[in-house]
Formats: C-alpha cells, sequence, structure tokens
C-alpha cells in the first residue's frame, strides 16, 4: 500500500529590515513586514506582508484612549495624553498618574497593571537605588489603566472586571479599533499589562494612526491626536524616540509597541507601519528614520533616530543599519 502525504506550506521569509553591523561584519539580521500609506490612503509601498495580522501592542494605545473619551470620561492635555502613554516612568509622569487616582477617588491598588520598574533604564536604576520596589503606578500603562477606572466609576460599570474582554469598555475599544483600521479583528490576546490587545494587520494600523490626524476637530480620535501631539513627554519621556519625533515633525502622531512594533501618521495622511519579528525594539530607530526618509521627511531628528551604536570595550565599534 502506497500513502502520499503533502508537506505544509511555509510561509514567506520576511525580507531583512536591519542589519546588526560590529567590526564590519554583519554578525545578525532582523526581518520584518512594513507598509507606507499614500496622503489618498492607498498603500504606497511593501515590504513582507503588511496585510497578516499582528498584535501592535502599545500602538493601540490611541485607540484605547479614544474608547475612554467616546465613554464619556472627559479628559485633555497631559492626562489625555497620558491615557495613550507607554510613560517612561519619570517624575512628572508618576506625579500626574497619583493626581489622576486621587482626582477619581482611586487607590494604586485599584490598578489591575502589574507591578513593575520604571521602562526608562536610567529612571530605574534611579528607583532602585533609592531601595524602592517595583509598584504599580511605576508600570508604563498606568495612565491607560487609570483612565479605564474613572470611567468604569463614571457609567456605573464594574470595576473588578475591567480587564475582562467582555465588559462594556473592552467591548468599545474593539469598536473602536475596527473603524479606526477598517477592517475585523481577528484575534484577541492579552496585553503585558492584562488589558484586551486588538489584532489588526499593519495596513489597518496604519490606516488607524492616519484617520488619528485626519479626523474632525473635536472628534475622540482628534482630541487624542491632539493631546499626544502637544504632550509627547506624557506619552513617552524624554529619552525616547516618539517623543523627539513629535517634538520635531510637526503634526506628527507616533506611537511605538512592545514587540517591535511602531506606527506614525504625518499630518497631511501619509502613515506607515511596521513589525520586526523577532521583538528587537533596538531596531525601531534606525528602521523609522530610513522609512521616514523613504517617504520624503527631512529632519535632524531622524539623524537622532538612526543612531543605534554597536559597543566594544565601551568604544563604538558598529551600528545598527536599515536596510529598508
Amino acid at each position: 500500500m502506497t500513502s502520499t502525504s503533502t508537506a505544509p506550506i511555509s510561509p514567506a521569509v520576511p525580507p531583512v529590515l536591519a542589519e546588526v553591523v560590529r567590526s564590519g561584519f554583519v554578525e545578525g539580521r532582523h526581518r520584518g513586514s512594513l507598509v507606507i500609506l499614500a496622503a489618498d490612503g492607498s498603500v504606497e509601498f511593501t515590504l513582507g506582508d503588511p496585510s497578516l495580522p499582528v498584535f501592535p501592542r502599545s500602538s493601540n494605545k490611541p485607540m484605547q484612549a479614544a474608547a475612554v473619551l467616546r465613554a464619556g470620561l472627559d479628559l485633555a492635555g497631559e492626562r489625555l495624553a497620558l491615557t495613550a502613554a507607554s510613560h517612561s516612568g519619570e517624575g512628572f509622569q508618576l506625579e500626574l498618574v497619583r493626581k489622576m487616582l486621587a482626582e477619581y477617588g482611586l487607590r494604586e491598588s485599584d490598578l489591575q497593571c502589574p507591578p513593575d520598574l520604571p521602562l526608562d533604564p536610567v529612571e530605574a536604576e534611579s528607583y532602585l537605588a533609592a531601595g524602592r520596589d517595583r509598584e504599580r503606578v511605576t508600570m508604563n500603562c498606568s495612565g491607560k489603566h487609570t483612565a479605564m477606572l474613572a470611567v468604569c466609576a463614571l457609567n456605573g460599570w464594574p470595576a473588578d472586571s475591567y480587564l475582562d474582554p467582555s465588559h462594556p469598555l473592552q467591548r468599545l475599544v474593539l469598536t473602536v479599533v475596527e473603524e479606526a483600521a477598517g477592517e475585523r479583528v481577528p484575534a484577541v490576546g492579552t496585553d503585558g499589562c492584562g488589558a484586551p490587545l486588538m489584532a489588526v494587520s499593519l495596513v489597518g494600523l496604519a490606516r488607524a494612526f492616519r484617520s488619528f490626524v485626519l479626523a474632525p476637530e473635536g472628534t475622540a480620535e482628534r482630541r487624542v491626536a491632539d493631546a499626544m501631539r502637544a504632550h509627547p513627554e506624557y506619552v513617552a519621556g524624554n529619552r525616547r524616540p516618539d517623543t523627539w519625533l513629535m517634538r520635531e515633525l510637526p503634526g506628527a502622531l507616533s506611537k511605538m509597541g512592545a514587540e517591535a512594533v511602531q506606527a506614525l501618521a504625518l499630518p497631511d495622511g501619509r502613515a506607515l507601519a511596521f513589525k520586526i519579528d523577532d521583538g528587537a525594539t533596538r531596531v525601531l530607530g534606525p528602521v523609522l528614520a530610513r522609512t521616514l526618509e523613504r517617504m520624503g521627511v527631512d529632519s535632524p531628528v531622524l539623524a537622532r533616530l538612526a543612531d543605534s551604536p554597536l559597543l566594544g570595550g565601551a568604544e563604538r565599534v558598529g551600528e545598527i543599519r536599515a536596510t529598508v
């Protein structure tokens, strides 16, 4: 008796988006997928397969913040920027999180994000040197969680289950993500902070950021975009690329996510999104700078983004180099 079997079809290997060059030798490569949208929203350029779904991780935060506004919580300025933030744990950011908790009658123990050190390594070292331990408020998503709890209190929604995907707030987040991305969410997972995480394609993610910068004034989406762009230091931190970009590229909306996801929209409607397959966030700056150059952006901030040195004996001996 003869049996036959069909080998599974392997997906195409994603292209190399960046190389790790040490002492003139390419010692590593980072692969991924990328999309650029033209000002009219059409797909202008791709690498890999940006139609496949990914977990955008914290690049979804603008949509989560818009859902909080749609649910009735009146936020603006720094508070709204912090709601869409992956903050660094800098003093001014933690001060505002604690102030917001107090304003809404909440305690730090009400937060269901896990205790963590500040995201920024400099802040984390200072935190440990001061003899402090991990806290929920220092977790980079604590601003978002504070706003989620506040909107639950406003609407009489249960606070103990605010991270359940079936919770009214999270169902609204799903709606906002699908509307902004222009596609259905094919999978819902759990993010590092415990919140539901909606998957979309990279094309959908770029489309979502484009929709926020082009949204009419006064809408939840535009309010989030405006707050993030006006107060980028609350969205990330003073030593973070998202902050640099939104300070130095007028009108740009930028947000990175864990596992090396990046989305950005320019005020004229052009947008980009990419994902590095192995999750190496060290690649984000060089790839983002090169992609913006491809889009015709000319700004000194690009050189700052692209600079990703490799050290040997405390001396610069190489770099991470984008191949986009």
